[in-house]
């Protein structure tokens, strides 16, 4: 019961501070009864994430909401007698010793993993998060749930800021692809490492924006650096498929020559030529390799969880036309594979029958869609090679249906924004008066 009420007030605190910030509470096309509404439903969605894991899929040791969680108990039990270690373990400096080892870590059962090969063990981002919002949450579980739900709706906020003028007349449909997509609003709400993805991929983008329109300002500075800083601690893959859209349509946005199909093939080509031949100067970060032991360590994992969606893949070698021959098959998963390779159970039926409505959203739009003069090319043109790059990535990795639904959220919202970007709403609403009532306000 104090957990209940001690989540409950720091609802009401949050609102309270959204309705006194122009961020949350001048949003174009949208009231903040609205905002404030998206912000409720995640705290509902978090609290049903927590509700599945706890009575349909009670191992606690195995869910990712529970397991960092408690994880962090041991990080924060430092606080009352060694502040000192706290901070070093929070902060990640100095901390990599054998006595945080022997004091600390070996009580984690996370803080080391056995089939994860990343070059940072992303695990400890989401466990330091968890023993810092210990700090006013006295350890109740549910008030974790609100801090990750206003994080994610504040990320999703930015998107929401940083789209909006290019989909006028559009708003509310705007809305509903960065604030009602399904599978973002369950697995990006509750105390898992989602969450935190979209606050930073959602300020990113904003900052980025904001930069491109004159608006910048020295927070502003410091606000992107911790972006891309937290991006890289938590999901470096995401970060580094999100870079260089960024750096085309800033390009672009800046330059007017040369064209854009010129500019993409110098950026991602100077990428791809970067990141083949990164080890010669960076050991150990042979991208290749480390893709291919991901999957490997991601097929092993698996097997011994005996993963009731898994899907044997072609193994990789870090040969990269191995790595081309693979690409469709890749974005096929990773794009596909919720409605291809449909689980059971009521989680893979709801991921499919979504997948299915994204296709059929996305064929409207084509089907209805403006002269090609009037797209904005540049931006249509990064976010898709946004959405495949990240795509690429999951559908080499990850063999599991279950984890592609969690995995790919953060391209589904942009993957909706693009198809927006060529949709003529007027003509589909000449088709179908009645979409005139939801698609503005």
């Amino acid at each position: 019961m104090t957990g209940i009420l001690l989540a409950l007030s720091y609802t009401a605190l949050l609102l309270y501070f959204m309705r006194h910030m122009p961020f949350y509470a001048r949003v174009p096309g949208l009231s903040f009864r609205w905002v404030a509404g998206f912000l409720l439903l995640r705290v509902a969605a978090g609290i049903a994430l927590w509700a599945i894991y706890t009575y349909v899929y009670p191992d606690r040791a195995t869910a990712d909401i529970f397991k960092y969680f408690d994880d962090s108990a041991q990080m924060f039990k430092a606080l009352p007698e060694k502040p000192v270690d706290y901070l070093r373990m929070l902060t990640g400096i100095g901390n990599d010793t054998p006595y945080f080892h022997e004091r600390y870590y070996n009580d984690m059962n996370n803080w080391v993993r056995h089939y994860e090969s990343n070059l940072y063990n992303d695990a400890h981002t989401i466990i330091r998060f968890n023993a810092f919002v210990r700090l006013f949450s006295f350890g109740e579980f549910h008030v974790h749930t609100v801090a990750t739900a206003f994080l994610s709706l504040t990320g999703l906020l930015g998107l929401y800021h940083a789209f909006v003028r290019a989909l006028p007349g559009r708003e509310r449909l705007l809305a509903a692809a960065v604030f009602l997509v399904p599978s973002v609003v369950f697995w990006a709400s509750g105390v898992i490492k989602e969450s935190l993805l979209f606050f930073g991929i959602g300020l990113l983008v904003y900052q980025v924006d904001r930069a491109l329109n004159g608006r910048i300002r020295a927070w502003d500075l410091a606000l992107l650096a911790f972006n891309v800083v937290m991006l890289f601690f938590l999901k470096f893959y995401v970060l580094l498929s999100l870079l260089p859209a960024l750096a085309l349509f800033a390009w672009s946005r800046k330059m007017q020559r040369p064209p854009l199909w010129a500019k993409t093939v110098v950026l991602y080509g100077i990428l791809i030529t970067l990141g083949l031949n990164l080890h010669h100067f960076l050991p150990g970060w042979n991208i290749l390799g480390i893709l291919t032991m991901k999957q490997r360590d991601f097929i092993g994992l698996s097997l011994k969880m005996d993963a009731g969606s898994f899907v044997m893949p072609e193994l990789l070698l870090p040969d990269v036309w191995l790595f081309a021959k693979q690409a469709p098959y890749a974005l096929s998963i990773a794009l596909l594979g919720p409605l291809i390779h449909a689980s059971g159970g009521a989680l893979g039926l709801f991921a499919a029958v979504e997948n299915a409505a994204i296709i059929l959203f996305l064929a409207v739009c084509v089907t209805y869609r403006r002269p090609w003069p009037s797209i904005d090319k540049t931006l249509l043109t990064t976010i898709v090679l946004y959405v495949l790059l990240l795509a690429l990535v999951i559908g080499w990795t990850t063999p599991v249906m279950g984890a592609v639904v969690r995995y790919r959220t953060p391209l589904l919202p942009f993957l909706l924004i693009a198809g927006l970007l060529i949709l003529d709403h007027t003509r589909l609403m000449a088709r179908w008066p009645w979409l005139r009532r939801i698609s503005a306000p």
